[in-house]
């Protein structure tokens, strides 16, 4: 498919490409930045390509070009399977066109871009910061912004009002009341606006939603994120590859180790490395177990937020055991940093199998008490059952994926789409709703726990012997005996050591099924000791971009109940 996608926008907009590359598979394009719009318009309606999916948008530097910023584009395709990186060029202090009005996953994508380069998106509907503070002066991800710098930003009054902040559309009470209609179609008066977070329980003190309310339904919202915001991208510039691997963890904090095994995956693409099969294997059993202890929390949390207190303990003490194994395992609870380019950090303790099997039996037991208190009970249906929905359609215009994009029917899941770690070899079942409402959300989960556990049990029955660690000595420490008797193992072990894994010149895109969705790596390599640009493509960032579109005409308690479904991590929301 990439031979003929490449091929089509060559007949097609010819004159318009300045470069086509095909990299690792990866079919890469770079268009003429007046062309960006017509190119990705014709690149989403056009059937035999029809890229229906905007992952993300990135943004790079090169401060030693005239055209400084590149703009690139990571295009999915559901029906066709086409992957298409399309990109241009700006100069400092230029615009290119913006592309939210054909997906609406854009918009907080560009603004991102804005945010942290300064490139502007010609029509934007809302240019404003999205990451950082609204007084931060500079763009943290150029090249020329020192990376020790601290500033102090200030609210002057406790949450400072969006009608002092420039550049933002305001959820203004007294101008708007007269031209917002409530949820019957009448003229809306009286309205109240309330903030939602950070300090709300279920806003985790690092959301908030400025809501404007008729009573208590919301005819109008607002989301803001920016409360934990670490600069993971800014510091994997500065850290070896393999130092980066800690940083990973502070992601999905909730799922580390398949934040682990999504991070090392794109860095071998990059590499071109094979990792040994008994480490293969082990990074399959790892991903599930985070993604099981992963929906454990989103579920748990998800039905305390809405008063159903009991199912949380049942899962949290599932979690538990499960937790006891990781710990075992990796000397680390919460962030495990597991692997390591080209293999993993150790092999698995003697008793392994049998923790995990009992764990797993603890989570079943778990599962079975949950979905019997749940699933057909009238309370809980009630507050889930058309509650938060969003249709097939205007999901994949959001850009969501996992089960969030599941629940609404769609069967996109990037271990059966794009195999990888020999997933293609496991007998497991993708589990999909019809509504994509609350209700569907945490059944696709609770279903998706026991695909896991099929997964792990296969697993851990085909596990074969064999080093956990590549021979690669670009990627390997070597043997002490050689270090410490040869002048070639000591110059190989003391220049992985200071200077890094030497990743070659190039840019790739890697990924997996995470938790939340499709957890991306789009990576940059100037051929050195650490990535030249670090890109993450966080699940639950276009997830929570569409939180307020969901929660307009509801109730309060209905946004509550949605946004626990939605189960927004804030570690990958902000990163």
């Amino acid at each position: 498919m990439t031979a003929k996608s490449l091929e089509l926008l060559q007949q097609r907009f010819g004159a318009e490409l300045v470069e086509v590359d095909d990299y690792l598979g990866d079919a890469s394009v770079t268009v003429r930045k007046s062309a960006v719009h017509e190119v990705l318009a014709f690149c989403k309606d056009e059937p035999t390509l029809r890229c229906d999916l905007l992952l993300d948008i990135a943004g790079v530097d090169h401060p030693e070009r005239e055209e400084r910023f590149e703009v690139v584009y990571l295009l999915r395709s559901l029906q066709t399977g086409t992957r298409l990186r399309l990109k241009t060029t700006v100069a400092d202090g230029d615009a290119v066109s913006t592309v939210s009005d054909l997906w609406r996953s854009a918009n907080w994508a560009e603004r991102e871009v804005y945010d942290l380069y300064g490139v502007r998106f010609e029509g934007h509907p809302d240019p404003r910061r999205i990451l950082c503070h609204h007084e931060f002066e500079g763009h943290a991800l150029r090249k020329d912004y020192p990376i020790g710098k601290g500033q102090m930003c200030y609210v002057p009054e406790a949450l400072l009002t969006d009608q002092q902040v420039e550049g933002s559309h305001a959820l203004d009470v007294e101008s708007r009341s007269g031209q917002l209609q409530n949820v019957d179609g009448e003229i809306a008066s009286d309205l109240l606006a309330i903030n939602l977070g950070p300090s709300h329980p279920a806003m985790h003190g690092a959301l908030r939603v400025e809501a404007l309310l008729d009573g208590e339904t919301i005819v109008d919202a607002r989301s803001e994120i920016g409360y934990l915001h670490r600069c993971f991208e800014k510091e994997a510039e500065d850290h070896t590859w393999q130092q980066i691997i800690p940083y990973t963890d502070r992601l999905n904090y909730v799922s580390a180790l398949t934040n682990n095994v999504a991070y090392v995956h794109a860095v071998e693409k990059m590499l071109q490395l094979e990792v040994p099969e008994r480490a293969r294997v082990i990074r399959v059993i790892v991903s599930e177990m985070g993604r099981i202890m992963d929906h454990l929390v989103c579920v748990g949390t998800n039905l305390v937020d809405i008063g159903a207190l009991t199912n949380f303990w049942y899962f949290f003490n599932a979690r538990e055991y499960m937790y006891e194994v990781v710990e075992r395992l990796c000397g680390e609870r919460l962030t495990t940093s597991y692997t390591r380019i080209g293999g993993l950090y150790r092999d698995l303790y003697e008793g392994f199998e049998s923790d995990l099997r009992f764990a797993l039996t603890k989570v079943a037991e778990g599962v079975k008490d949950v979905t019997g208190l749940v699933q057909r009970n009238r309370i809980f249906m009630d507050r889930a059952i058309g509650v938060g929905a969003m249709s097939a359609e205007d999901a994949i215009d959001w850009g969501w994926t996992g089960p969030c994009l599941r629940s609404t029917g769609v069967d996109y899941d990037v271990r059966k789409a794009f195999p990888y770690l020999g997933y293609e070899t496991y007998d497991f079942d993708i589990p999909v709703g019809e509504n994509g409402d609350c209700y569907d959300r945490i059944l696709c989960r609770i279903e998706e726990i026991h695909q896991s556990m099929r997964i792990i049990d296969q697993a851990l029955k085909r596990l074969p012997d064999g080093p956990i660690q590549s021979p690669d000595r670009r990627v390997a420490l070597p043997p002490k005996d050689e270090v410490y008797n040869s002048i070639e193992g000591m110059m190989n072990h003391f220049k992985l050591v200071f200077e890094g894994i030497q990743v070659p010149a190039g840019e790739a895109y890697g990924f997996i099924e995470g938790a939340n969705g499709e957890l991306g790596f789009y990576i940059v390599s100037d051929g050195s000791g650490n990535p030249y640009r670090m890109k993450v493509r966080p699940p639950c960032f276009p997830i929570f971009s569409s939180f307020t579109e969901l929660v307009k005409g509801q109730m309060v308690a209905d946004a509550i109940a949605t946004l626990g479904g939605l189960n927004i991590i804030a570690g990958e929301l902000d990163r």
